[in-house]
């Protein structure tokens, strides 16, 4: 089994924020993959969890389940701090088109949602575009604060994959992505809404 270097493999990550951008031939799975290579067995089990996570189609009552009883606390905080999320954007939904308040979400013990309020705020910005950056803004946030102690080991490993996974999304953004991103999001909500309509903003 590989020892872990977490000083090592820390070390050489660059230090990103939300306006970071990969250097040339760079790219979200090229610094996964060159993690992979530095972690023990157990560690990359860890990592194969945050990745999960990013796929939509796996975040059901049973994956919830699972990692908010998991061993690392990082991957226990973060999906916590995620579910609550979901949970209170379905029901902000809920609320503004008269739907039962609990209607798709995922019940859980989580504690308190301290965040409950900001999040309320990032939901009810003027358009979608910039309700998406609100919330990443406030995951990014909540990365940093469960790691304020973490420097050299797994949880700051996790931490950059997460984060890195945020700036993923919005590189692959130009303006059409953008617009085709506004439709997906429309979609999802006539898709879930029946007979609501929406207007696309002209130029």
């Amino acid at each position: 089994m590989m020892n872990n270097n977490y000083e090592y493999i820390v070390s050489s990550l660059p230090d990103i924020n939300l306006d970071w951008k990969y250097g040339e031939n760079a790219s979200f799975g090229l610094y996964v993959d060159r993690i992979r290579t530095q972690l023990s067995d157990s560690d990359n089990r860890a990592l194969d969890t945050l990745l999960e996570g990013f796929d939509g189609s796996n975040l059901n009552p049973e994956f919830y389940t699972r990692v908010t009883k998991a061993g690392n606390r990082f991957i226990r905080e973060y999906f916590t701090f995620d579910l609550n999320v979901r949970n209170g954007k379905a029901r902000f939904l809920n609320k503004a088109f008269g739907r039962p308040v609990e209607t798709d979400t995922i019940v859980l013990q989580t504690g308190e949602f301290a965040e409950a309020s900001r999040l309320e705020a990032a939901l009810s910005a003027s358009d979608l575009l910039s309700r998406e950056r609100n919330l990443d803004r406030l995951m990014w946030d909540k990365i940093t604060e469960i790691t304020t102690f973490n420097y050299f080991d797994l949880e700051a490993v996790l931490a950059f994959v997460a984060k890195l996974h945020i700036i993923d999304r919005w590189l692959a953004l130009d303006e059409e992505a953008g617009r085709a991103m506004f439709r997906t999001l429309v979609n999802e909500v006539r898709g879930t809404f029946k007979g609501v309509e929406y207007v696309e903003p002209k130029d």
